[in-house]
């Protein structure tokens, strides 16, 4: 059940509230797509022999490459490792990259059977505002295509919480988004992250801000609409009807072992997890000399049971006071139940079979439940 994740650090222009390690430049390309080859080389036994399950190529924008491009990386991680049958195989693609013709060349020769389509929003002003290369016409092109080509497996993204859109134009990217009866559906708060554009021009007074209580109608909204059209609110951030889970973020935050590949890219085996160097030049020069530019950190017996804690609360499948036990010892289980009990309280959690999960109100506030329930001495 282990997954690889390949990160393609390219991109047509910043999105201004993006935070991910990327590059608006492609001249390192050509040698990149060298070194993450060469990488899968490296690091070929990091998983243990354990079979892929999914395999995941995000970014960045990983509809930037050729289906020839993929492949060369598809081949290389064949040879180095062994395939479950039917894996999932998913792309992060923009709208206007997926043509009709680009989406008939990945379908005909290439193994991908999974698209991540990075919507947004299906109206022009709040594309512009958070500056996306694409239009709201190119999101729906890119739905129709490759559903027209028989791509079936497919979710999209969408942001909410942006300036530009009041509840009811929110409730509007709902409707247009379960028109296309998709299998999946993953949403996010507009987030404004230290070092972005986004930052900048709001800290300079250039943009609107981010209200934290309209994000907080969006999501109950998102929450409402959805569940009641058929789909399962399985991650804080992810829906989706039963039997299209995403397999490869469950694989996260199931604690299943998982390789990364690239500059920026995170791993994790179980005891330990390491993080690359994120800049392309010098991920580029140290593959180059043999040596995967990675930091790893030992997981302390702490650390594991906070890492448990974080992942799973925001699951449907919750943090289970048997498993605890069991993989952390009697001390942790003691102190999870006693820092559990104001949270079912106060309604942010609840109890099932000795299993917690959020409630919808609890859900709103996971940062500040997980970092309660994190271990501490002190």
């Amino acid at each position: 059940m282990a997954g690889i994740y390949i990160h393609i650090p390219f991109c047509k222009q910043a999105c201004n509230y993006c935070n991910f390690h990327f590059s608006t430049s492609m001249r390192t390309k050509k040698d990149l797509l060298v070194a993450l080859k060469k990488e899968l080389a490296l690091q070929k036994k990091y998983l243990d022999g354990e079979k892929i399950s999914s395999l995941y190529f995000g970014g960045g924008t990983p509809s930037l490459l050729t289906s020839g491009e993929l492949n060369d990386i598809f081949e290389t991680i064949y040879k180095m490792h062994a395939i479950e049958a039917n894996p999932e195989i998913t792309i992060e693609a923009n709208p206007d990259d997926l043509t009709h013709t680009y989406l008939d060349d990945l379908k005909k020769n290439t193994p991908i059977n999974r698209f991540s389509i990075g919507v947004q929003s299906f109206f022009d002003e709040d594309l512009a505002f958070m500056n996306r290369a694409h239009n709201a016409e190119q999101a729906h092109a890119a739905i129709h295509y490759a559903q027209d080509i028989g791509f079936t497996n497919l979710t999209i993204d969408l942001i909410y919480g942006v300036p530009t859109s009041d509840n009811a134009r929110w409730t509007k990217n709902l409707e247009r988004a379960l028109s296309y009866n998709l299998p999946h559906i993953s949403s996010y708060a507009l987030t404004v992250e230290t070092g972005t554009v986004l930052y900048a021009q709001i800290k300079k007074k250039k943009t609107l801000p981010v209200e934290d209580e309209k994000a907080a109608e969006q999501f109950n909204i998102l929450i409402e609409k959805l569940c009641k059209n058929g789909y399962d609110h399985y991650e804080i951030s992810n829906f989706a009807r039963p039997g299209h889970y995403a397999r490869h973020n469950s694989n996260y935050w199931l604690g299943a072992k998982y390789l990364g590949i690239g500059p920026s890219a995170h791993s994790f085996n179980g005891v330990s997890r390491q993080w690359n160097v994120a800049h392309n030049f010098n991920y580029i020069k140290s593959i180059q000399d043999n040596q995967v530019p990675s930091t790893e950190e030992i997981l302390t017996l702490d650390q594991r049971y906070n890492e448990y804690v974080m992942t799973r609360l925001r699951t449907i499948w919750g943090c289970d006071i048997k498993d605890i036990n069991e993989n952390f010892g009697e001390k942790y289980q003691s102190y999870f139940e006693k820092n559990i009990e104001k949270f079912i309280n106060c309604g942010w959690m609840r109890i099932s079979k000795n299993i917690f999960t959020l409630t919808d109100s609890g859900k709103l506030m996971a940062d500040f439940i997980t970092q309660e329930l994190f271990f501490s001495e002190q």
